[in-house]
């Protein structure tokens, strides 16, 4: 569920695997028909799909890198006295060509890969760290910087104006502005080896995962799939040259959705092991050597800006500040999770063994029998829950209806503009006042060449400077059902859209003059937070009844099951949460390593770093393993997944607010959007939290909504 954003400023893209339909040639010149030239005359800006080629990316990039290399240096040699206006607002106005093309290319690099544009990302990613690092260690820019922030008090600045000076003092600082000229010279290396080896990274693991799915030749091994999901599971065989087999693709998870239904024990252990091992085989597509020198050169780069670690580094523009309050925050919550995650191991043991199965629970066996122990304890059956939850369905009477009963937002869908993949919807938003507000793009099935897991991004950021307004998608990767058939999905995956598009309301509502702290261009610890809040009214009475209805007969569900989903809310929280802490723990050990420490041997560093935080249990892996950790290693989280615990401490303890104020209701919407919604990064982020809840965040109400600990009344 993560979210991806762009630098507006350096336009530093997120490089993993992209594609286009286009056939590619070798030409890399710069033709005079780039759609990328100029603004695309769709209506927002939108990327004009029929028009744009693989070949188009590369000659737009470096066009774009050299255009905004020249536009820097002219800030950077004027002779005039420094301004605001003609050094951070002219900063702010640089890079245009490579701001379209950046935000084209994130959206395919992620959601629609090519082996041609893979080779694009791993060609291009030291060029555009070499860029960043032209603006942000050009000592003449930063003398500019510097000036215009020490007399910022002084030159009357309205609040985002001020603001504005001091992100980017503060980025100058943090990216080594202040180094000497041969600290500089090492800094640019490690820069751009870090950008190849992340690009590498990307376009790694996503040929892992592809050749890890798990393909069978008898159906009887996928005993406990249903007849849609076989079918689904024959047409990825079929699209990947398999016809006559069956394929069961990885998600980017430890555990896979499967599991839970497959009653094949011997399937289910290899399905584990081809997630648990996918880039652990010793072959081309191995990533641990990438990683082990990525975490090096991360350490050595924090070491010559001056902090002990990277983590130390990238945690001083986060609400957290340092990783000292990082490890406090999770260790509060090890021992309440590891507790009931013994508890529920327990559980199952005992269905196991009531079953005479002859063995102990091991990782594979959780989600299969943690379905019987919910429909033991709740009599819930996910078989009975998914008729009820048609992806349309649930995204126009759930996700937008909740947008309009709390925001006044209306949507209509657009046909008329170009997708990349036909399965893409298309809606314009509108405001309460019948205003035209952003574009959306909705991509929810999952394919072999997009990447794993669920974000969103903007294809164009909001900015009143520039005079652009939000075009956003949100991807995931649900099982596209076969021909014919409907997409029925589960209770999870429906808070996913409700998530992901929580973080398409943080970036519709953008309202800044600046693109760089427009919309979701926050810290990582708190850009979280309003998608995590937006998952709560999936399960509001008033917006679930609106959408939960039986994909055959439109009937509501029945109020019994709508209390056993509500029961069983709870349930298995102590293998969620643990899993989860698992891999932010492990994420902030790799980067608290210091710059004298040797390469890692990474399964060794894993084991050692799950034991010190007595998070090794042996039935609940981290959700995410080293090897495959995307997040960390190329989608911007390094240091930082623990934002996701973090910031559903802010989310359930502003929904607590709602609760206590009425919950679902115009005017509390209305005071959400004004106070966290449409302020980006304009304000001090703890303040504009302690500003809507009227005190600083508690964690409390995470762990009752989490099952921890009883609910106060």
């Amino acid at each position: 569920m993560k979210i991806r954003t762009l630098l507006p400023v350096a336009a530093v893209i997120l490089l993993s695997s992209c594609g286009s339909k286009h056939a590619a040639d070798n030409n890399d010149a710069m033709s005079p028909n780039n759609p990328f030239i100029n603004a695309s005359t769709l209506p927002f800006q939108a990327a004009d799909f029929t028009k744009i080629r693989n070949t188009d990316f590369k000659p737009a990039i470096e066009e774009g890198i050299k255009q905004q290399l020249a536009e820097i240096e002219k800030i950077a040699e004027s002779k005039d006295a420094p301004t605001f206006e003609n050094t951070l607002v002219a900063m702010e106005k640089s890079g245009l060509m490579l701001r379209r093309v950046s935000g084209v290319f994130g959206l395919l690099s992620s959601a629609n890969t090519d082996s041609v544009l893979q080779k694009v990302s791993e060609e291009v990613a030291p060029k555009l760290a070499a860029n960043n690092d032209a603006i942000f260690l050009n000592t003449k820019l930063f003398k500019r910087v510097e000036a215009i922030y020490n007399q910022r008090e002084q030159l009357k600045l309205d609040s985002e104006s001020h603001r504005l000076v001091e992100y980017y003092y503060q980025k100058f600082i943090l990216s080594g502005a202040n180094l000497s000229d041969g600290a500089k010279d090492s800094l640019k290396k490690l820069n751009g080896e870090e950008a190849s080896l992340e690009a590498k990274y990307t376009n790694l693991l996503l040929a892992a995962a592809k050749a890890g799915a798990l393909v069978v030749s008898d159906t009887a091994e996928f005993a406990g799939l249903t007849s849609g999901e076989l079918g689904a599971a024959a047409q990825d065989a079929k699209t990947a040259k398999m016809a006559g087999k069956w394929m069961i693709p990885l998600q980017n998870t430890t555990q896979q959705p499967a599991l839970q239904s497959l009653s094949n024990r011997a399937t289910r252990q290899k399905l584990f092991e081809a997630s648990w091992n996918r880039a652990e085989k010793n072959d081309s597509n191995d990533t641990r050597a990438t990683i082990s020198r990525i975490a090096m050169i991360r350490a050595q780069k924090a070491k010559l800006i001056g902090f002990p670690s990277f983590a130390a580094l990238t945690l001083m523009d986060q609400m957290a500040k340092k990783p000292e309050a990082v490890e406090e925050f999770l260790t509060r919550l090890v021992p309440a999770a590891t507790a009931k995650a013994k508890v529920e191991a327990a559980d199952i043991q005992k269905v196991i063994d009531q079953q005479k199965g002859g063995f102990q629970l091991q990782p594979w066996d959780w989600d299969f029998y943690a379905e019987q122990v919910r429909k033991a304890k709740f009599d819930l059956d996910e078989s009975q829950v998914k008729p009820y939850f048609e992806i349309n369905n649930v995204l126009e009477n759930g996700v937008f209806y909740a947008a309009t009963q709390l925001y006044g937002l209306t949507f209509k869908e657009r046909k008329d503009i170009p997708v990349y993949n036909k399965d893409v919807r298309v809606f314009e938003v509108f405001d309460k006042d019948g205003t035209s507000m952003a574009l959306a793009y909705f991509d929810y099935f999952k394919r072999e060449n997009k990447n794993g897991g669920a974000w969103m991004d903007n294809m164009v950021g909001q900015s009143k400077l520039l005079g652009t307004k939000p075009v956003i998608y949100n991807i995931c990767n649900f099982t596209k059902p076969a021909a014919g058939e409907p997409a029925l999905i589960s209770y999870s995956d429906v808070t996913t859209m409700f998530h992901e598009f929580g973080h398409g309301l943080h970036g519709i509502f953008a309202s800044q003059q600046y693109p760089s702290l427009s919309g979701t261009a926050t810290a990582r610890d708190f850009v979280e937070f309003p998608s995590q809040f937006n998952e709560h009214w999936a399960s509001d009475p008033q917006v679930f009844k609106n959408y939960a209805k039986h994909y055959k007969t439109g009937e509501l569900m029945p109020q019994a099951l709508v209390d056993k989903i509500k029961k069983a809310a709870t349930f298995n929280q102590g293998y969620a949460l643990t899993e989860i802490l698992a891999a932010a723990d492990l994420d902030m050990q790799w980067h608290a390593l210091s710059a004298d420490k040797p390469l890692q041997d990474v399964d060794k560093f894993e084991a050692e770093a799950l034991h010190n935080t007595h998070l090794d249990l042996p039935q609940v892996p981290s959700r995410y393993r080293t090897s495959y950790f995307l997040h960390i290693w190329s989608n911007g989280y390094a240091a930082g997944y623990y934002a996701y615990l973090w910031t559903e401490m802010l989310d359930d303890d502003a929904y607590a607010w709602f609760k206590e104020h009425g919950g679902l209701t115009r005017e509390n919407g209305q005071r959400f959007r004004d106070m966290i919604l449409s302020r980006g990064n304009t304000q001090d982020l703890a303040t504009m939290f302690r500003n809507f809840r009227g005190s600083d965040p508690n964690i409390q109400p995470m762990l009752e909504n989490r099952g921890l600990v009883p609910a106060k009344n």
